[in-house]
């Protein structure tokens, strides 16, 4: 078929995505200012509370000594083969078993999984990075610099460059975000998963479309869409300066491969999902089972408990996951 008539055939449908695509920035743009207006107004009211804090929080000029403990392992620094960035990472127990690699959400570093190197260094290499933009990490301040595609490419460099050819991935939050995009598109790399608090892009922006309650969940990342503002606000929170521009460009991002197509899921998987998660409805837990291979699911909702499960409920995190890797290791 001619090129020009197969350019001619698809024009409707890109014209189409296009509107849909400028009809959905148009909204994500009008509730990042709702959300603006309802954060500031909040920001307000602490500021005219304790008027010696002003609008600047109080800089932290050296790290907490908790992130250099050398008992909870080596730190190490990694450069990536794909960008050239340096990684910073905490590994235990090199040479006892399979590769364990940890990811961590917003707005935390490698220390948010202090509890499970100790547990798991008995048995696995584990290993919990500073993902780009975080802790001691490089932080690029380009926006583009932190795409979905770029941040699988920091996993795979990662998981080839510490010598392994497949890993038991651990995700909270986003860094559960990107292990459900790494397993879907670099499933030979992953042999099981375990993911905390977080759905695959494509089952949040379903549900979400037809769950209205889950975005007003979700308001802050309408928030963090806009420039500036939500580093001033969180700065506020002494977070460290120069801390959040990096972390703030995930969300940046987040919207650019919207809309997405229904992906299937097969990688053998531990979700862990807190019944009183104040971001995320359990509903999300339903709609994440329905895209699963059968038998390649192994779901549990956390009574009682919120959204930061592998600080908050370690004991529990821990039995589960023991026996879904049991086989592994016998």
């Amino acid at each position: 078929m001619p090129e020009l008539v197969v350019t001619a055939l698809l024009a409707p449908s890109r014209l189409t995505l296009k509107l849909l695509r400028a009809f959905m920035w148009s909204l994500v743009f009008s509730a990042a200012l709702v959300a603006a207006a309802v954060y500031g107004c909040i920001a307000l009211t602490h500021v005219m509370c304790r008027p010696r804090r002003g609008f600047c929080g109080r800089p932290r000029h050296t790290p907490p000594v908790c992130l250099t403990d050398p008992t909870l392992g080596e730190h190490c620094f990694l450069i990536l083969r794909s960008s050239g960035l340096r990684l910073h990472y905490v590994s235990a127990g090199r040479g006892k078993g399979p590769l364990m690699l940890f990811l961590h959400g917003f707005p935390e570093n490698w220390f948010s999984w202090r509890h499970q190197l100790r547990e798991f260094q008995s048995r696995f290499h584990v290993v919990a990075v500073d993902l780009r933009g975080y802790g001691s990490s490089d932080a690029p301040k380009d926006v583009d610099c932190y795409t979905i595609d770029l941040l699988m490419a920091d996993i795979q460099d990662v998981i080839l460059g510490l010598g392994y050819s497949k890993c038991i991935l651990v995700g909270h939050d986003w860094g559960a975000l990107l292990a459900w995009n790494f397993s879907i598109y670099y499933p030979s790399l992953v042999e099981r998963m375990v993911v905390v608090s977080a759905a695959p892009m494509s089952v949040y922006q379903d549900y979400s479309l037809h769950h209205i309650s889950q975005f007003f969940r979700s308001n802050y990342i309408f928030l963090f869409q806009l420039p500036w503002l939500p580093e001033k606000l969180l700065s506020m929170s002494d977070f460290q300066p120069g801390g959040l521009n990096g972390p703030l460009n995930y969300y940046r991002n987040i919207f650019r491969t919207f809309p997405l197509e229904p992906q299937e899921l097969a990688t053998p998987t531990l979700l862990l999902w807190g019944e009183k998660d104040p971001y995320f409805e359990q509903g999300l837990v339903e709609a994440i089972s329905s895209r699963f291979v059968p038998g390649r699911l192994e779901a549990h909702i956390l009574p009682g408990t919120g959204h930061w499960i592998p600080q908050t409920n370690p004991v529990e995190m821990h039995q589960y996951m023991w026996a879904f890797l049991q086989d592994l290791l016998d």
